[in-house]
């Protein structure tokens, strides 16, 4: 690490070249899901959100809020609870179905036309649509625009390879006024290749920084015993919010 701090005073890594040509495939993900590999699945949700949602929603009522490469983040069935229209993206079926089954909510499938082999569990209530395809696949003329994004463990899912076109998505899909929780994790990139892949402010900067607001919110310490056997000996998550203004 050197000695230079982002805004949240998160110290900047040593540069992520060690992860810029690591490729994770679509299959090693399924297999993740398959083998119940899923150390990331937060079972009682995230504080993050939990402390910032106001931040999130700012004020506004039944708002469109988009979970890329969602899993079964229990935060779907929250906020949909509260009144909100959640859309999500996941390229594992069984996760999405874990999602419906743990959650005891009744759901149909439906086809995608636009996406060849992709469909569209839809909860009976029809609040929660979760699209079992590629994010890459995705276009604001099959889902539409959104009024919130909350991305944890999206972006620093993402391919390095792939970060500007997954960001270049996902502004095309942004309402005006609308906001973006985004976390990112902190380590040193040296000691693990990732995922989850470290993104540093300076980047967060250069991929969104035209488009939007950006304001580094929290730093949270979330080190546990699966980062140590990764061979690190810090881990954050760090929490931006990124508003996207007319």
């Amino acid at each position: 690490m050197d000695g230079s701090a982002d805004a949240c005073g998160v110290p900047e890594g040593t540069e992520s070249g060690s992860q810029k040509d690591r490729v994770v495939t679509e299959e090693e993900w399924l297999r993740k899901w398959e083998m119940g590999n899923i150390g990331f699945h937060k079972e009682q949700g995230h504080p993050l959100l939990q402390k910032y949602l106001d931040v999130l929603l700012n004020g506004r009522s039944g708002l469109r809020i988009f979970f890329p490469l969602c899993g079964k983040a229990v935060e779907m069935k929250w906020l949909a609870d509260l009144g909100h229209s959640v859309v999500g993206v996941e390229v594992s079926e069984q996760a999405l179905k874990e999602f419906f089954a743990e959650h005891r909510l009744p759901y149909h499938e439906e086809p995608v036309p636009e996406i060849s082999g992709a469909k569209k569990l839809r909860s009976t209530s029809g609040n929660i649509s979760l699209y079992c395809c590629s994010i890459y696949d995705l276009s604001s003329s099959i889902v539409g625009k959104f009024d919130g994004v909350w991305d944890r463990g999206a972006l620093v899912a993402v391919n390095p390879c792939d970060r500007q076109r997954y960001v270049s998505l996902m502004i095309t899909l942004m309402e005006k006024n609308s906001s973006y929780l985004l976390v990112t994790v902190s380590y040193d990139p040296n000691k693990h290749k990732g995922p989850p892949f470290y993104v540093p402010e300076s980047e967060i900067k250069s991929l969104f920084g035209n488009h939007c607001e950006i304001k580094c919110l929290q730093k949270l310490d979330d080190f546990s015993d699966r980062h140590r056997q990764w061979g690190l000996d810090y881990f954050l998550e760090v929490l931006y919010i990124l508003k996207f203004v007319a």
